[in-house]
């Protein structure tokens, strides 16, 4: 509805003037708070209404060719009319095409607030849509949305460096509407798109007689950490995957990122390496890879080789919430070499799984990222993370930042109490805020088996410690993890020693549990109640067992002498 018109309709309803003034100012305040959000294309520093964000979610989607009435209800009129009952087609658009953006359920179509053309087209994730203008503006301006919430609230540089002053990992960026497996994937399948191009350049300019091979860049170095996704994202771009070893820490409990074997690897296998693939947010005892080291270290190695060079890839997954390692990347960007930057907008923006954020100093990275995705995408997950950044605002989003960094220290101190009465102590991982974790040395307790190999102990003392995350989950504490030592893991014909803990030979089992960003107070303690229960219980009917299993060892014993006696 036209502002300008309203006095004057109004009017013919014989509403006064005065009250059409105090309603026009709301539609106008209102109008505002839109314009300034296209103009400056920045988080608002208050969250919106719900009421707010649905009306503009609702004025984008009748921009879309497909808004204006669901399949179901079509099917309806058309039933009616063959009836007799309406001759005419009551739409604007008739759509002859396979695919129209189509919905047949209404209640689908309120869910994604008539959104039905997805984003994107054939050739790039992040083009415009000719009948999807409103789906089309709705992403780009939740990308611009949610760099400004990197930037701002969380405290990545964005600047774009002149001259020869470097870009920050916030400069670029492009939303992909998959998870953080899939993503990296399609990140590393772009950048060795991109490779092949400037290697072929380099050897198109290459003089007479002069012989110059193509690099293969088929190998992906991976920075060990035990998560299944990073190494079949791997696998999935049709990519080599060579796992670096990681390394413990002399002082802490830590293990971290083993320069050395880096250094030897990029020697090793020289520019058939298409990428590093380095982690921020990981389980404790792991910690966050030292990014700005291997962003110096690749940038030196690459230095005079032309060509595409060794790329660096960060898989940052839910890193944004933490202050320091968002620190690690503006120097990583500023002293070496770093391509691409993974986020997770589930874990970071407390949205529904489904989408993820890339962010590099370089646009041709970003841009060539966008146009490797094959085919449209889905909106949903862009509509969640657009409705999100809305409703929390500037201040919202740096309150639960914040927030998470108050309960941190209480997390600390309360997980250093519970180790404690368990006669356990805490991990010391201090380059890791927002994952924790204290040993269970003690939690099993194997009486002397004599007739038990030391491997037979072994996997009884680890399903033993198991049980105990069995029981946590049963006892609604989801999350936690619980890592046996010496496990082993096989996936896609690589076998992980020591599978949870990210090193080979790491000396204790233990539990982790993070203080992650939406996580409350209540929650916090609530959860150290039900741990405390929980170590309990299990306790007790470890003792249990333990006194029934002795008892029918003596049963047994007495039965056997029995028997030999008669005999």
């Amino acid at each position: 509805m036209d502002a300008n018109n309203i006095p004057a309709l109004f009017s013919s309803l014989q509403i006064p003037t005065n009250h059409t003034s105090v309603g026009l100012s709301n539609l106008l305040s209102s109008n505002s708070q839109t314009k300034a959000l296209f103009h400056h294309k920045r988080l608002p520093d208050h969250g919106w209404t719900d009421v707010q964000i649905q009306r503009l979610l609702f004025e984008l989607s009748v921009l879309d060719t497909n808004c204006e009435e669901t399949v179901k209800c079509q099917l309806r009129s058309s039933s009616s009319a063959s009836s007799g009952n309406n001759g005419g087609f009551p739409h604007r658009w008739t759509g002859a095409g396979e695919r129209e953006g189509r919905i047949y359920s209404p209640l689908v179509s309120q869910r994604h607030s008539g959104f039905g053309h997805g984003i994107g087209r054939s050739g790039d994730v992040m083009e415009a849509q000719p009948k999807a203008v409103g789906s089309s503006a709705l992403l780009r301006l939740t990308l611009r949305l949610t760099l400004d919430a990197v930037r701002r609230g969380a405290g990545l540089n964005g600047n774009v460096g002149k001259g020869s002053q470097p870009s920050g990992p916030a400069s670029f960026g492009t939303l992909l509407p998959v998870c953080t497996g899939m993503s990296m994937a399609l990140v590393l399948s772009g950048l060795r798109d991109r490779a092949r191009k400037m290697d072929d350049a380099i050897l198109e300019n290459t003089g007479d007689g002069v012989t110059c091979s193509i690099p293969t860049r088929n190998i992906v170095l991976w920075s060990r950490i035990d998560q299944k996704s990073c190494y079949k994202a791997i696998l999935s771009a049709g990519l080599k995957c060579i796992v670096l070893p990681t390394k413990s820490h002399p002082d802490t409990d830590e293990v971290s990122t083993d320069l050395q074997a880096l250094k030897e690897a990029l020697d090793q296998y020289g520019n058939n390496i298409l990428a590093v693939l380095t982690t921020t947010s990981c389980f404790c005892p792991r910690v966050p890879d030292e990014v700005d080291a291997v962003a110096k270290m690749i940038q030196t190695w690459n230095s005079g080789k032309g060509g595409a060079g060794i790329s660096h890839v960060i898989n940052h997954a839910y890193g944004l919430q933490c202050q320091a390692t968002n620190k690690l990347l503006n120097r990583a960007c500023t002293i070496g070499r770093v391509d691409a930057i993974i986020c997770s907008t589930d874990k970071n923006f407390l949205v529904p799984v489904g989408g993820a954020l890339i962010m590099s100093p370089n646009s041709n990275v970003i841009e060539t990222i966008s146009k490797n995705y094959p085919g449209r995408a889905s909106a949903s997950p862009m509509i969640d993370l657009f409705i999100t950044l809305l409703s929390m605002g500037l201040d919202g989003y740096k309150g639960i930042l914040n927030e998470r960094k108050r309960l941190t220290r209480q997390f600390r101190q309360r997980l250093e109490s519970a180790a404690n009465v368990f006669g356990e102590r805490p991990l010391n991982c201090p380059r890791n805020t927002i994952s924790f974790g204290i040993t269970l040395d003690k939690l099993v307790v194997l009486d002397d088996e004599h007739d038990e190999s030391e491997n037979l102990q072994q996997k009884e003392r680890n399903k033993q410690i198991t049980k105990f995350g069995s029981m946590l989950f049963t006892r609604c504490i989801s999350g936690t993890r619980i890592v046996p030592p010496n496990e082993t893991k096989t996936i896609s014909g690589h076998t992980f020693v020591g599978f949870g803990s990210s090193h080979e030979g790491y000396p204790h089992a233990y539990m982790t549990a993070a203080c992650a960003v939406g996580m409350g107070e209540a929650e916090l303690n609530e959860f150290f109640v039900r741990l405390e229960k929980s170590w309990k219980d299990y306790c007790s009917k470890r003792e249990k067992d333990r006194k029934k299993k002795k008892k029918d060892n003596i049963e047994k014993g007495m039965s056997d002498v029995a028997i030999s006696n008669k005999q």
